[in-house]
């Protein structure tokens, strides 16, 4: 929903490096001499602080619908808000094109506001720094590997934002 413009407790992420790399350093031109950053995830580790373990499966991920997740669920956070989660990682339905493209996951926010980098003792999480001069080339790169607007953002609105562009 934040593509949309509405606030959301969902933070977009990719089972996939390379479209993870796209969103880093796309948009270079907006953010002149910024460092762009890739971050990495290991969500069974994030979701051990959470209290999420399948001690049977061991790489388990909750998906939206798991009763593991029911302390998230809108509702549960906006009724008990003196309960303060921490962050968890789950697989979404992959049901549209754009979860699909983009191998969509998600990590869920409940009421503590924590940054998922802050958890714990951050072994759940990596961050690779692009610097600001090598944006432009790494975007050249991941088009010449087929990652664009379109290949991600599978709408006629992609196709309609990349004629503009073309045109420039």
């Amino acid at each position: 929903m934040q593509h949309y413009g509405v606030p959301t407790r969902l933070l977009d992420w990719s089972e996939s490096p390379l479209v993870a790399l796209y969103f880093a350093v796309d948009e270079y031109e907006s953010h002149p001499n910024k460092d762009a950053a890739l971050w990495c995830l290991w969500p069974t580790v994030l979701n051990k602080h959470a209290n999420i373990v399948d001690k049977v499966e061991g790489k388990y991920i909750p998906s939206f619908e798991d009763t593991e997740l029911e302390g998230y669920a809108t509702d549960s956070v906006r009724i008990n808000t003196r309960i303060e989660l921490f962050p968890v990682a789950t697989i979404a339905t992959r049901n549209n094109p754009r979860i699909q493209a983009q191998l969509g996951t998600f990590t869920i926010h409940h009421n503590k506001k924590i940054a998922i980098e802050d958890v714990g003792d951050q072994k759940h999480i990596l961050k690779y720094v692009i610097p600001s001069e090598s944006r432009r080339s790494v975007l050249t790169d991941l088009r010449l590997l087929g990652f664009n607007r379109f290949s991600l953002f599978p709408e006629l609105a992609s196709v309609g934002a990349i004629l503009k562009e073309m045109v420039k």
